[in-house]
């Protein structure tokens, strides 16, 4: 790999965290999807060579399991949402020069190609191991078919991974009090002969490969535990039926997580075989004589840094030169959760007839890559108000309009010194962005350079300049001009769709996507239209009204039930009591909302609840509720609510008691 500077003259692959074909798109998917697209564009803006590649994963239990409880086979049930995957993408201006999937014909090859090479350097050995039975249906529970309890932290765990707590990976017979996912009934363990693969040999190797890889530091970081605490040799096969099979023995498939990174090699084989070998020859990076930068989740550190780079060195591969493994994302300060609802769901964000560069923007700087982002409608709206409305837009609108009025576009005037300088200072900064994988600051850039935009033509006044000084007006306009081409090319990598319409705005007659980041001092067009509004302004009733909607969203889903089930240790962490509305009052501009005052016992708390225009105001104080009061406070429509008082259904039906429970009372 190469370990110059960007931009050099070597190839660079961006990979993305393959989605699981396994069900639908949400706005955790679409940032690691956004940050990689970002990243390869951003590569492009510099004059660095790069692709971007990626591809559906769509083997391993979770697929086999869901597509036997829709009634269709694994391979129809992953397909299909490979193609909603493909439809979603453009949607939201992610661009892949080649999107496989794992269950194609190269990777099938490959991945036998490699576990064979694996086989003959004697990296793989057999040994028996104890595997999850349902004993009633003579069934083996691999991986996701079989749930318990994680050995390491006691949270409720999956076959292969503690998802709900310390996010360790598991080996086949280590999860305990196992059950089988599809029947509920217990498991017992018997056992049976699988396929490892040596990782424990490549400490030596990985540790190596730790200190020099570059990108966040969580991905360099956590690794190092594991080293230090000893490797553990991988089981690489599974008792499936939907896989690639084991070389030499067709009763075991391969591991999901053996073929899903092999498939980055592969969808880089097969953009090479569309296009050939200009500008990319396929074997450089991969040999080399080139770069790969992962984009991740967190929750994939150890599969990107311990399984696959000591897989890659065993096979004679090229280890990659940077994993940026970013944070999760949460919903007012809550976890997704699929199976609540809680989410924001990409095509339903689709459906509100919104723009996407606003939430590729929000995504992508709101904090740095490797933080938790926490979600709200409010937040959103907060940083599309203030930040792409009020600043970015702002400028774009009121510089180019007063261009396009006073002098019919560019100004005959020259860029000053100052301007010319802190477009230069943009330039470096973004280039600064890319070396560090900085994924936020490269979105930043732009708005950065557009606040400056905004106080140098505020203290330039060109509208009082225009008659009296007609020249120094002509010249703060030129240098306005200047700017918003500079800031069309430094958004384009997070905002494509706002910088194409800037770019087109300004009478340019290239496409944007084969400008680099040399054109910003290139003078715009002589002659240009009247500027649009790039960005819309997102008011507090919709606001609320997403809010709202998102509410009853996850209420409804938890209130229609699902198989999960939670520890009695969860429920009893509950603070549940009952209540009496003291009184009541309507949130201003919110036309669902009220804020109640409600005596819980020892303190009276103010709480807001979606009642309005479901209840009488003046009928709901003395009325007696179920409240949870240990809820973490949030602030709704400006107004603190320090507690949800729970109802049932859609409609919402107010839990309130049979009997004459005080305030205070527990619910047990």
């Amino acid at each position: 790999m190469s370990r110059d500077r960007y931009p050099h003259e070597d190839p660079v692959v961006v990979t993305c965290g393959l989605p699981y074909a396994n069900g639908d798109l949400h706005i955790g998917h679409l940032r690691s999807l956004v940050s990689a697209d970002i990243l390869n564009r951003a590569f492009g803006l510099i004059g660095q060579p790069s692709i971007a590649v990626s591809g559906s994963d769509m083997h391993g239990a979770p697929v086999a399991l869901n597509a036997e409880q829709e009634g269709v086979s694994p391979g129809e049930f992953a397909h299909g949402w490979h193609d909603r995957f493909q439809e979603l993408f453009p949607e939201f201006g992610i661009e892949f020069d080649n999107y496989g999937h794992t269950d194609d014909e190269t990777n099938t090859a490959l991945t036998t190609d490699i576990v064979e090479r694996l086989i003959e350097a004697d990296h793989v050995y057999e040994r028996e191991i104890e595997i999850a039975w349902d004993a009633i249906e003579e069934q083996a529970l691999p991986d996701r078919y079989v749930e318990g309890t994680c050995p390491y932290c006691g949270a409720d765990a999956r076959g292969d991974e503690c998802d709900e707590g310390c996010g360790r990976h598991l080996e086949p017979g280590e999860i305990q009090d196992p059950v089988s996912a599809v029947t509920g009934n217990p498991a017992e363990y018997r056992t049976r002969e699988h396929k490892f693969f040596r990782v424990s040999a490549f400490a030596d190797v990985l540790t190596a490969f730790l200190d020099d890889l570059e990108g966040t530091a969580n991905a360099r970081n956590q690794p190092r535990q594991w080293i230090e605490e000893g490797l553990q040799d991988w089981c690489i096969t599974r008792d499936l039926d939907w896989g690639i099979p084991y070389p030499g023995d067709e009763n075991l498939v391969l591991y999901v997580w053996v073929d899903a990174p092999i498939e980055y090699i592969s969808s880089t084989i097969q953009y090479a075989e569309r296009v050939g070998h200009d500008p990319i020859d396929w074997t450089a990076p991969w040999s080399g004589d080139g770069d790969i930068v992962h984009v991740i989740g967190r929750d994939i550190i150890q599969h990107h840094t311990v399984f696959w780079p000591a897989m890659l060195d065993a096979a004679g591969y090229a280890l990659p030169r940077a994993v940026c493994a970013h944070g999760f994302i949460t919903i007012d300060g809550e976890g997704l959760s699929t199976s609540r609802n809680r989410a924001i769901w990409a095509q339903e964000y689709l459906d509100e007839g919104f723009e996407t560069d606003p939430l590729r923007y929000y995504l992508t700087t709101t904090g740095g890559l490797q933080q938790d982002i926490d979600f709200s409608w409010e937040k959103f709206a907060d940083r599309v108000n203030g930040e792409l409305v009020g600043t970015l837009g702002n400028f774009l609108y009121r510089s180019l309009l007063f261009a396009h009025r006073n002098y019919g576009g560019t100004p005959d005037a020259k860029v000053s010194a100052e301007v010319a300088d802190r477009i230069d200072e943009a330039v470096a900064d973004f280039e600064e962005a890319v070396n560090e994988y900085n994924v936020r600051a490269i979105g930043m850039t732009a708005v950065e350079l557009s606040r400056f935009g905004n106080e140098y033509i505020q203290r330039n006044e060109p509208w009082r300049l225009v008659d009296d000084e007609p020249e120094a007006a002509a010249g703060v306009i030129r240098d306005c001009v200047q700017l918003a081409k500079a800031i069309a090319l430094l958004g384009s990598a997070t905002m494509p769709d706002v910088s194409a319409r800037v770019w087109w705005e300004l009478g340019e007659s290239t496409d944007l996507t084969e400008a680099s980041l040399d054109a910003v001092h290139e003078p715009p067009a002589s002659s240009f239209g009247a500027p649009t509004e790039q960005f819309e302004q997102l008011e507090d009733e919709l606001v609320g009204d997403l809010t709202a909607s998102l509410t009853a969203q996850i209420e409804a889903s938890v209130d229609e039930g699902s198989d999960e089930r939670v520890a009695f240790s969860t429920f009893d962490s509950l603070d549940l009591r009952i209540g009496e509305i003291r009184s009541a009052e309507p949130v201003e501009e919110a036309d669902n909302l009220l804020v109640l005052d409600v005596d819980i016992g020892d303190e009276v708390r103010q709480i807001v609840a979606g009642l309005r225009g479901h209840y009488a105001v003046e009928e709901l104080p003395g009325t007696r509720v179920v409240v949870l009061t240990n809820l973490e406070p949030k602030t709704v429509f400006g107004v603190e609510s320090d507690g949800m008082v729970l109802a049932a259904g859609d409609d919402p039906d107010l839990l309130t008691t049979l009997g004459n429970s005080e305030p205070g009372a527990a619910v047990r």
